[in-house]
């Protein structure tokens, strides 16, 4: 493509051709793609700073009753299905008075816990009719929409159950399996996750799931609907576990982080982190290195008394099948040969640690040389 499309449809349909997780529009540059990870800029002319190009894709895509709120706000979210059923995750922002927009995808089929390479703990507590506080965290691009969406289908696939979804922008779509689910959107269907989170303990609720945790009256929502019989699932954007009990107290002032530890800890069942690596096997391109902490007596015991600090040691040293630091997880990928050692060692908290914990060392650098050597495709 030499030119400027006149829709955003081939731009859109371009990215599962090239396998790309996202779709970047800015004046003054081409249009680019990330692909595994990688920024890549396209053959098409640039977006004029006069030209308004970037709002003629935009604007046909653009939920009509939301307009007044991005020129009011400066940016909106939303989503947008294909007729092919794939989903795009929309952003649209005023920069330097212009529409920029970045967009990922979403693919029409919620990948399983196999596909995504998570670890068993995931599928047992989608599996476990519990009640509770499930947290996935992780930074921007690290999967933690998918791997939610992930353990939600599961529970949809097999238990009877009522789901509600509260999102911004509503990702994946739910289909109605053995379980019933209502997808409620923020700006269309909702004006705040606070309202709806309230709103939701009188749906009949046996399952919440709330997109992404942003303010104190969301968390506190949360909380409470795990400590009255809900499993509630929700995001947090943390690198890790530690990070993430630490952001949950920043919601809430001072003197009420007593209270606040104690609900945690009644309610908690799992905080659990990840981020992506760059996968040895380029058809699967990347694996999440994970961090798993689970709401154990123990557990509970040092947050309701505020001793964060030797959370870290109990995860690493724990007997407890699914709790797993992100050392356990990185020196597990490469025994697995899913990741090279020097990705794991520049992805390590503790190099040393690492080290001494890895048998057969192989490198990304080894094996294109033992490629090269003998010809190989691995």
């Amino acid at each position: 493509m030499n030119e400027l499309p006149k829709s955003i449809v081939p731009l859109l349909e371009a990215m599962k051709q090239l396998n790309a997780s996202d779709l970047h529009l800015k004046t003054g540059v081409p249009p680019y793609y990330r692909i595994a990870g990688d920024l890549r800029k396209t053959q098409m002319p640039t977006f004029r700073p006069d030209g308004g190009e970037i709002e003629a894709l935009m604007t046909p895509i653009l939920p009509q009753r939301r307009i007044d709120e991005y020129d009011k706000k400066g940016g909106l979210d939303f989503a947008y299905t294909l007729p092919s059923g794939d989903r795009f995750r929309c952003n649209v922002m005023r920069a330097g008075n212009h529409m920029h927009a970045a967009i990922r995808r979403v693919k029409a089929e919620i990948p399983n816990f196999e596909e995504l390479h998570l670890p068993e703990i995931y599928r047992k507590i989608a599996a476990e009719k519990i009640e509770g506080l499930v947290i996935v965290c992780g930074v921007t691009g690290c999967g933690k929409s998918t791997t939610m969406a992930a353990m939600i289908d599961h529970i949809n696939d097999t238990q009877a159950v009522n789901i509600i979804s509260i999102e911004d922008p509503i990702e994946y779509a739910f289909r109605p399996k053995k379980g019933i689910v209502s997808q409620r959107e923020i700006g269309l269907d909702v004006h705040a996750f606070a309202d709806a989170l309230r709103a939701a303990v009188r749906q009949d609720p046996d399952v919440i799931f709330v997109g992404e945790m942003r303010d104190r009256e969301t968390m506190l929502a949360a909380l409470q609907a795990a400590e009255t019989g809900h499993l509630v699932f929700c995001t947090l954007h943390t690198a890790d576990t530690m990070q993430s009990l630490t952001r949950i107290l920043e919601f809430f002032p001072q003197d009420q982080h007593v209270f606040i530890r104690s609900s945690l800890a009644n309610s908690l069942v799992a905080i659990m982190a990840q981020r992506l690596l760059p996968a040895v096997d380029p058809a699967i391109s990347r694996v999440p290195a994970t961090e798993v902490l689970l709401g154990e007596p123990i557990v509970k015991e040092k947050i309701r008394e505020g001793n964060d600090t030797d959370l870290p040691e109990i995860v690493a040293g724990s007997r407890e099948v699914g709790m797993r630091s992100y050392t356990h997880s990185l020196v597990e990928l490469v025994e697995k040969e899913l990741v090279y050692t020097d990705t794991a060692m520049e992805n390590a908290p503790n190099r040393e640690a690492l080290l001494g914990a890895i048998r057969g060392i192989k490198t990304s650098a080894q094996a294109l040389v033992h490629r090269i050597k003998h010809g190989g495709s691995h």
